[in-house]
């Protein structure tokens, strides 16, 4: 990491001397004798001292990373419970009556379109906020602006089965609103990073992190459907909601925007991170929307990121309502199946993650091919098995499919996911809000594209919705592999003017 200072200090004829501070520089001399917990590793960035051990909770930066991963996983759960709980809410219910006959009944008698227009409402709402929440993270800390975002979310889910209860256009409205709410959390969550991660830990950092929305699919469709079973379909809302809430609570009390305003963190771990991220940040950055709207390496983050969302938005929204039209699965199973692909993509986000910062560090790959090779191998895998998915339409074959196709979305997001913060750190969090922005676009069409397409609920009409998601993913394997770059942009690039006293103070106000 190569980071310049621009120092003032009076000089002799009373005007202000300036002096540059390369980081990779200062660390690239090994120096037994140094005193701020920071020694330097091979490769030119700062090595923590003491070394790194299985004890996480012994670092606050990985404290940070765990909350942030509950955080995705209440925003996930409170997400996709209405894609199970929807099918409980229109299902037939068998009636028997005291004169022996046996009748038919749904809570909700909601056509596929109004369930496609359901299930979309939430990303009109989603779509909004992505800019916002990036800017506003920036400004005044994605910490506020994630807890925030989560803690509305909660209350709204809380309410949902009044809405619904009180007819499916009072149902749409709240969905959007938990949209909007819901919508800063992810561009946000740059900030955070920005702030509190090296360079050489932000794969898995933000991997890790990101993972807990998989989790919390993987945890909320099995359960959803227990719920509805056992308990009826209200107790979806009002259990993920109560769980946001609490979440809310502990979130505010640990965290802190960044490693200075910290009062539990090492001395050591904070020089490190001061050491690898750099101590001093512009007063009053300037956003350059033209280069942001315009260059090309920030458009190939928007293609991906679109083209990976499209497909995860058409499972995560339909796949329950698939394996019960296509393979005749019940409620319940196919709560638990639809969560499968979800455990394979969380976990893998680990294992991906980690690889992805290792050869970095190993020097096997530069980070422009980590990004390049890792995203774009992952679009083709996920693109094949789609197919083949579409193809077979097997009760068995097809989901071991749809598995694989979810699992290797793993290998995508070590890709565009990241890299806003190789091109343009201080602005990562608002390049995210827009490609966000287009990321969720699918969210939009994809289900009600869905519900108009799957009329009659037959395989054939399933199939046209595999083989558009994998020609999605085709595009942005394209798109990708020609634009992408890890080089710092010069339009990033900051060259900051501090004083003497400022650059030795603790950077409470990064």
């Amino acid at each position: 990491m190569k980071g310049v200072i621009t120092c003032c200090g009076s000089s002799n004829d009373g005007t202000k001397a300036e002096k540059e501070v390369n980081f990779q520089d200062k660390f690239a001399v090994p120096n037994d004798n140094r005193t701020d917990g920071v020694q330097p590793s091979t490769i030119g960035l700062p090595v923590e001292t003491p070394p790194l051990t299985w004890k996480f909770w012994q670092k606050r930066r990985y404290i940070v990373v765990l909350l942030t991963f509950f955080g995705f996983f209440n925003v996930y759960t409170m997400r996709v419970n209405l894609s199970v709980g929807i099918v409980a809410m229109t299902e037939l219910r068998p009636v028997y009556y005291q004169n022996g006959t046996v009748g038919y009944e749904q809570y909700f008698n909601w056509s596929s379109t109004e369930q496609g227009l359901i299930l979309s409402a939430f990303f009109y709402g989603y779509i909004l906020t992505q800019l916002i929440g990036g800017y506003f993270g920036a400004k005044i800390g994605g910490n506020w602006v994630f807890g925030v975002g989560i803690f509305t979310t909660a209350v709204l889910t809380l309410i949902t089965p009044l809405a619904a209860k009180s007819g499916v256009y009072v149902l749409i409205a709240v969905r959007v609103i938990e949209g909007i709410f819901e919508g800063v959390t992810l561009p946000c969550v740059h900030d955070i990073w920005s702030r509190w991660a090296p360079p050489h830990e932000r794969s898995r950092m933000a991997t890790i992190a990101l993972a807990g929305t998989y989790v919390g699919t993987v945890i909320a469709m099995p359960l959803s459907g227990i719920l509805a079973n056992t308990l009826g379909w209200e107790s979806l809302f009002y259990v993920f909601g109560v769980i946001g809430v609490l979440w809310f609570i502990v979130w505010v009390i640990v965290v802190r925007r960044n490693p200075g305003q910290d009062r539990y963190i090492t001395k050591d771990e904070l020089q490190y991170i001061k050491a690898s991220i750099g101590a001093v940040r512009d007063k009053k950055p300037s956003v350059p929307w033209k280069a942001i709207l315009t260059s090309k390496h920030v458009y190939a983050i928007y293609v991906a990121n679109t083209a990976e969302t499209w497909g995860l938005y058409t499972l995560i929204t339909q796949l329950p309502t698939f394996l019960k039209d296509a393979m005749n699965y019940d409620l319940q199973k196919s709560g638990f199946l639809s969560a499968t692909p979800y455990l394979a993509l969380a976990i893998l986000l680990f294992v991906f993650g980690y690889l992805a910062d290792w050869v970095q560090m190993k020097k096997y790959l530069t980070t422009t091919q980590v990004r390049r090779y890792f995203n774009c191998l992952g679009f083709l895998l996920q693109g094949t098995f789609m197919l083949l998915a579409a193809y077979l339409l097997h009760p068995v074959w097809s989901i071991v499919c749809i598995v694989l196709a979810v699992g290797f979305g793993a290998l995508v997001f070590c890709g565009y996911c990241v890299n806003a913060l190789d091109i343009a750190p201080q602005f990562a969090s608002i390049i995210m809000g827009i490609s966000n922005t287009f990321g969720t676009i699918p969210g939009i069409i994809s289900p009600t594209l869905t519900g108009v397409l799957v009329k009659n609920k037959t395989m054939e009409e399933w199939r046209i919705v595999f083989f558009i998601t994998s020609g999605v993913y085709a595009i942005g394997c394209i798109v990708y592999w020609i634009w992408c770059t890890s080089e710092l942009q010069p339009w990033a690039k900051r060259k900051e003017v501090v004083n003497d006293r400022e650059s030795n103070t603790d950077t409470a106000h990064m």
